[in-house]
């Protein structure tokens, strides 16, 4: 029986398996994956409009069949995680058990949209399903898919393959998937044994916390409200407030994310000699790896965690003192730090040596860009989605692909959450910030880089 949940009308919960057989074997995760932080189960949202085209073309089934073709070469999402012991170290059962599917019914519109287009997946990991689907139809002629998938198999990256594989069955795509699925997590990702002597080879401020960590402003069960920032203006806006020399080498991204670090420490009105941090994602595909001192690039293909955090810290005080472009200059740096050559396989040792320990998140803006990710470019059949990014509402602030302000080229969105009060001084923050460039204080400040 259908079960109601605000406005969705939600089906039996059913299991799609791999349309046809599979190996049953165990496959070990990478020492990457299994960290403690991400045994979870991270969301997303694709929104699909009524295409004409597809008038009497049942979006449901289209996509249990195409999942049902995706899961024989991603058959590992067909199974569920087991922890072994000692150490806690999980490895994945291949049982061809399937993914779960709902198929639901809304009568509201895309506007209206919340979490109950997602299933529930309460609770731990280990030996539960790895993946969740679920495809609402709209009122509109559309529909939404919601997933859940846990994080300790793959990131955003690879989630974006997995999906694009879907993608592609669903269209009928001759030769899909068009990327192979690499697995490979024991032999690319793994800590060094005998662990090195020092085993941690590089600083990981990411892993240790900030003193006085329980003054924090606010916490996740807070009441928060959401606001996107940011437009092609403001961008142009933040090159000319970084002196010329450091522009040059700092990304969209890095200017970005160091603006809003500066604007939100100011905004959470925290004490100038607290240190806070900003944190936010590095993909090391295509990057060297660094076991021994060889590079080896990641495969194509390869869709486990394969990510590093980047971390910056300053007092308040300083953030607050000195221009935008010392808290530029601090983003540039670390994320040139998690790049070097042999950080992620420090990681792993790391984890492998001190029994994966939590990322640290007090007094720490986090964010994270998936502009890149392929999220929005996700076709099924139905052109390319509404949206398509993080479903779940949660503090850690995502860069979106989008537009905004009338702009007619893809730009960038900059989603935040916050509580209300702090969210009302955020946005004075950037606006008077964004209001005007002090070139005295600015050109003082090149002359020292």
């Amino acid at each position: 029986m259908a079960r109601t949940m605000s406005s969705v009308s939600r089906g039996a919960v059913e299991f799609v398996a791999p349309a046809r057989a599979t190996p049953y074997e165990f496959k070990p995760l990478s020492d990457i994956d299994d960290q403690e932080g991400l045994r979870f189960y991270r969301s997303s949202l694709f929104l699909y409009r009524r295409c004409a085209a597809k008038d009497g073309v049942d979006p449901v089934t289209v996509l249990r069949a195409a999942l049902a073709e995706a899961l024989v070469r991603y058959y590992p999402l067909a199974g569920h995680i087991v922890e072994a012991s000692p150490g806690r170290k999980l490895l994945v059962e291949c049982t061809g058990e399937g993914a779960v599917f709902v198929a639901a019914e809304s009568g509201v519109a895309m506007e209206e949209l919340g979490e109950e287009f997602l299933c529930a997946a309460d609770g731990g990991i280990v030996g539960r399903p790895l993946l969740y689907f679920q495809v609402t139809r709209m009122r509109c002629g559309g529909f939404v898919l919601g997933i859940l998938i846990c994080h300790c198999i793959t990131d955003a990256a690879g989630v974006a393959q997995f999906m694009t594989a879907v993608g592609e069955f669903a269209r009928g795509l001759p030769g899909a998937p068009t990327v192979k699925p690499v697995w490979a997590r024991r032999e690319l990702l793994s800590a060094r044994r005998p662990p090195p002597r020092d085993v941690a080879t590089r600083h990981h401020p990411e892993y240790e916390p900030v003193p006085d960590a329980t003054r924090d402003k606010f916490s996740p069960s807070d009441a928060l409200v959401h606001r996107p920032f940011f437009g092609r203006r403001e961008i142009a806006t933040l090159h000319a407030l970084a002196p010329p020399s450091l522009a040059s080498r700092s990304s969209r991204f890095d200017l970005i994310a160091a603006f809003m670090w500066r604007c939100c420490a100011n905004a959470l009105q925290y004490d100038a000699a607290d240190a806070v941090r900003v944190q936010f994602v590095m993909n090391t595909r295509g990057r060297g790896r660094g076991r021994s001192n060889a590079p080896l690039l990641l495969p194509d293909g390869y869709y486990g965690n394969a990510f590093a955090f980047a971390v910056a810290e300053s007092p308040v005080g300083e953030l607050h003192r000195r221009p935008f472009a010392h808290a530029l200059l601090l983003v540039v740096d670390a994320k040139a730090r998690a790049m070097e050559e042999g950080h992620l396989q420090s990681v792993a040792d790391l984890m492998a040596a001190r029994g994966r320990p939590r990322f640290a998140v007090a007094r720490t803006y986090v964010v994270l860009d998936i502009t890149r990710a392929g999220f929005n470019g996700l076709d099924v059949g139905w052109g390319t989605p509404v949206y398509g990014g993080p479903a779940r509402k949660t503090p850690a602030t995502f860069h979106i692909a989008g537009r905004r302000n009338g702009d007619s080229e893809e730009g960038i969105e900059v989603h935040m959450r916050l509580p209300a009060p702090v969210m009302e001084r955020m946005v004075a923050e950037v606006a008077r910030e964004l209001g005007g460039v002090d070139a005295h204080t600015e050109a003082s400040l090149a002359a020292k880089l």
